[in-house]
């Protein structure tokens, strides 16, 4: 699939001889959900900052939809929207007037209908002329989207789009993400909810310390670093494992009452799974309850973050 955003070798060095990035490499597709996750510090800002033309790198190339952000800054920028964590704002401004203007600083001509058509996608039509102000949290961070959609970008920049919003008005702006990918809006997202990540993006990327350390399709990354296990709670604890299961991936609890069983891959292990039952019968250990988990993108993100750290 094309790219529509690429960046190679992209380092970027503060003044203070602080390593924000370190020769990052990254393509993202056109049309997609991406979903960039990382510890505080770990560079998601800075790269969305360079990639939107707000901070200069030290070194490396970014390309916006073929359009160098540097030697082709205007091009560049108007292909993209970017909606910031922190209000920047005019708060003694109506909101209509607030989105008009944005369109206007790309130097796009006035188009009311789309204007509105932004406002309505975003619940904000009945607030058109309400200032900035007197909106709660979550009308205010709508509008900062609908300034970012004003002159109809390709590339639309989340960072942190739903903290310190309530559940409902999430649950929106993801149905909102959705509407704007099926319209052909590539969307890159930074966020600290991971389950916000894996309810939205096709893809994963990770980043720490400056560095990707991992790009995948998000099924694919479940499958390959997840893990499934199952807890067998047992009807009489065991002192230790039977030495009849020693060739598979079998613990017991501490207390003696369970073994977990712990596998990796996209099957879970179902085939060995229906051996272990079956020996266990076979062995005469009777058990009570079956329980089955499987990992979560946060458990993997921990994992990876652990890992590199």
């Amino acid at each position: 699939m094309q790219s529509i955003v690429s960046v190679s070798g992209l380092s970027k060095v503060y003044a203070s001889g602080f390593h924000a990035l370190k020769a990052v490499d990254l393509e993202i597709r056109r049309g997609e959900i991406f979903a960039l996750l990382g510890p505080n510090g770990a560079g998601k800002t800075t790269l969305i900052g360079i990639i939107c033309g707000l901070v200069q790198p030290t070194s490396g190339k970014v390309l916006a939809d073929g359009h160098d952000i540097i030697s082709d800054y205007r091009a560049a920028r108007s292909k993209i929207g970017l909606v910031p964590q922190e209000l920047s704002t005019d708060m003694f401004e109506t909101v209509w007037n607030t989105v008009s203007f944005s369109r206007g600083l790309f130097g796009k001509s006035p188009a009311p209908a789309h204007i509105e058509r932004v406002l309505r996608d975003l619940s904000l039509w009945d607030k058109k002329d309400n200032k900035i102000a007197t909106l709660s949290g979550g009308m205010k961070r709508r509008v900062l989207i609908a300034k970012a959609l004003s002159h109809e970008p390709d590339i639309l920049f989340l960072d942190e789009p739903t903290a310190g919003v309530d559940v409902e008005l999430r649950r929106d702006m993801w149905e909102l993400m959705r509407r704007l990918r099926e319209t052909g809006v590539t969307i890159i997202l930074t966020t600290h909810y991971i389950e916000e990540a894996e309810e939205m993006a096709d893809r994963i990327g990770v980043i720490n310390k400056g560095e990707i350390i991992l790009v995948d399709d998000k099924v694919s990354l479940l499958n390959k670093l997840g893990k499934a296990q199952l807890t067998i709670e047992l009807k009489t604890p065991l002192a230790q494992v039977p030495p009849e299961l020693s060739d598979l991936p079998v613990e017991l609890s501490a207390d003696g009452a369970a073994l977990v069983y712990t596998t990796n891959g996209q099957d879970g292990g179902q085939g060995n799974i229906a051996e272990l039952l079956r020996r266990l019968g076979a062995l005469g250990v009777d058990f009570k309850n079956l329980e089955t988990r499987r990992s979560s993108l946060e458990d993997i993100f921990i994992d990876l973050v652990r890992a590199r750290s």
